[in-house]
């Protein structure tokens, strides 16, 4: 049996997680998604961390697994918790110090989401729908809508606190069809900033709503 404790992205909803527990958890393994409160004005990464790291509590040997902001998030609590594994799922990666309202700027995020969206005939203005939910079922978005909260400023202007990644395994797993972060900017940014090629699976932004058997057995193929 595996640890595994999650972490949503902006919004900071546990419930991004909602199709990915439970076939954890049927797999035998203890597993916690982490509810943030993205839209607290007075809570940024250091709260967040908090929260993560009291979720793992006296878990040993815990997988660690972020999702898009969460990746901040999960930077900060692999400097301060022997962890067993970090996964990076369609993931901000973090430098050391940064914050997560300079990484798009310093990353180069901008260019190559519109680049991608001109290459691949969809619409370069940002759109919910368009980048987020095209290939999330129906369904599904629609049982999400009332957990959905947006992002708070906070977090943006707040230091990621860690100064080198922990020498433990890193893997990073990227959608093919993310519109948001397009997988060739994915890949440059996590060999730039980890040395590490990103895994793929058939999916989006939303990888764990859109393809959550797919992202489940990426997670047990350790």
């Amino acid at each position: 049996m595996s640890a595994f404790v999650l972490i949503p992205g902006a919004g900071g909803t546990a419930w991004y997680w909602s199709r990915v527990v439970p076939l954890l958890r049927e797999a035998g393994h203890d597993v916690v998604a982490v509810d943030l409160p993205g839209d607290d004005e007075n809570a940024g990464l250091p709260q967040y961390a908090g929260l993560v790291e009291a979720a793992i509590g006296g878990r040993d040997g815990v997988v660690l697994v972020a999702q898009s902001l969460g990746g901040f998030t999960a930077a900060m609590v692999s400097a301060r918790v022997h962890l067993g594994e970090l996964v990076f799922v369609n993931a901000m990666i973090p430098a050391p110090g940064g914050t997560p309202g300079s990484w798009w700027q310093e990353t180069g995020w901008e260019q190559a989401r519109l680049s991608a969206a001109i290459a691949g005939g969809y619409n370069t203005e940002f759109d919910l729908e368009e980048y987020f939910l095209h290939d999330v079922p129906p369904e599904v978005a629609v049982e999400g809508e009332p957990y959905q909260r947006a992002e708070a400023d906070a977090v943006f202007g707040s230091h990621c606190d860690f100064t080198e990644w922990p020498d433990i395994p890193v893997r990073v797993l990227s959608g093919t069809e993310d519109r948001f972060f397009p997988l060739d900017f994915q890949r440059r940014v996590a060999l730039e900033r980890l040395g590490v090629e990103p895994d793929v699976l058939p999916g989006g932004h939303l990888l764990a709503l859109s393809n959550p058997r797919g992202v489940v057995d990426y997670l047990l193929r350790r």
